[in-house]
């Protein structure tokens, strides 16, 4: 186990940061394991284990004492596609798992015709995955290797969000008849919610909840107002925070801050329209974002209230200070010094933990 003082002269010596004050808090930093193949989303058990998916398709348990089981959990599916950023996602609990034992688990899956993002939930058995029931499959399926989304989050009514990104096709995040680009919303057991924004509506897929959405890696439950928070990838540039509402339209790509790859031109009409929602926060340059998580607990108590994001390009945590649904700060936490942050989790305990995207990757701990 490694670990590392985060002193004060580093921050203020390191580049880019864009802060309004001195650091909010001394933090040690804890490497707790390594040798994970580009894990992507973590959980704990009520046991204390941890829950770890690596893209490249297997769902590793890491003990309360942080060892690695060096076998992978069995019961996954033969369809997961793990291609360029397809493989295996994101990682949840059922809210009432101590009663139900569920677990849910997005992926890329391979379909006749291409590969979609996919829902699904099991129970776990030892070190095998049971009961496995498909619960949603992204349409129309598609080539290519880009854009999945793929995060999940519950809400206080217990509905599941699952993100579904543009998979790399920018106009099927407008088309009404495509799940790609957008947020659904379902019941926990697959079924659509009668109170979805476009269930009687015939020209709509009824799973939709918001659309417009590029490619949203990021995703968590504000713990005052109980509403979805995600930040979604932009294009070079254009990187968003956003809380997704019931029928909203987020833009994308009729409206965005970023341009396009390579020529720096312009895409759309420019980074607004009437009808179409204007991001919390914006990152340009992009800082390639990905897990979310607000932090509400006791062990930093100058960080309540904040919402923590994984830098994927950027290499850093980012901590957003918040005044109501307003961003009102921005710090940047270990830039550069512990690679590409693919999660960011709240522990139990009130420490926070990040996911290190690489064929080496690493869970890190950081406590007072």
């Amino acid at each position: 186990m490694f670990s590392m003082i985060w002193p004060l002269r580093a921050w203020l010596a390191a580049p880019l940061l864009l802060m309004l004050a001195a650091p909010s808090w001394a933090f040690q930093t804890q490497t707790l394991v390594q040798g994970l193949n580009h894990p992507w989303s973590m959980t704990w058990l009520p046991n204390g284990d941890m829950l770890v998916t690596e893209r490249e398709g297997q769902l590793r348990r890491i003990d309360r004492n942080f060892r690695l089981d060096p076998r992978p959990i069995e019961g996954l599916p033969n369809d997961i596609e793990v291609s360029g950023q397809g493989g295996l996602f994101d990682v949840a609990l059922h809210p009432d798992h101590a009663r139900n034992g569920w677990i849910y688990l997005s992926y890329a899956q391979r379909q006749t015709g291409g590969v979609s993002t996919a829902l699904a939930r099991a129970r776990l058995q030892g070190q095998r995955l049971v009961d496995w029931q498909p619960l949603f499959t992204m349409k129309p399926a598609s080539r290519g290797g880009r854009h999945f989304g793929g995060r999940i989050a519950f809400d206080r009514q217990g509905h599941v969000f699952l993100t579904l990104g543009d998979r790399g096709d920018e106009e099927r995040a407008q088309r009404p008849k495509d799940h790609a680009g957008s947020v659904i919303r379902l019941h926990d057991d697959g079924r659509v919610p009668a109170n979805n924004p476009f269930v009687n509506d015939p020209q709509q897929l009824p799973e939709v909840f918001s659309r417009g959405n590029r490619n949203i890696q990021g995703a968590a439950i504000h713990p005052q107002t109980g509403e979805l928070w995600t930040q979604e990838h932009g294009p070079q540039g254009g990187d968003e925070v956003n809380i997704i509402r019931s029928g909203r339209n987020y833009g994308w790509p009729t409206i965005t801050h970023g341009v396009n790859y390579v020529t720096g031109t312009r895409i759309g009409v420019g980074n607004q329209k009437a009808g179409l929602e204007q991001p919390l926060h914006v990152w340009v340059p992009s800082i390639a974002p990905s897990g979310m998580a607000f932090y509400d607990a006791a062990a930093f108590p100058a960080w309540r209230g904040s919402v923590f994001v994984g830098a994927l390009r950027g290499q850093a945590l980012v901590r957003l200070t918040l005044q109501g649904n307003t961003v009102v700060g921005e710090e940047r936490l270990l830039t550069q010094q512990v690679g590409r942050i693919r999660d960011v989790r709240v522990g139990p305990e009130g420490w926070v933990y990040l996911l290190t995207d690489s064929s080496d990757g690493a869970l890190i701990r950081l406590k007072p």
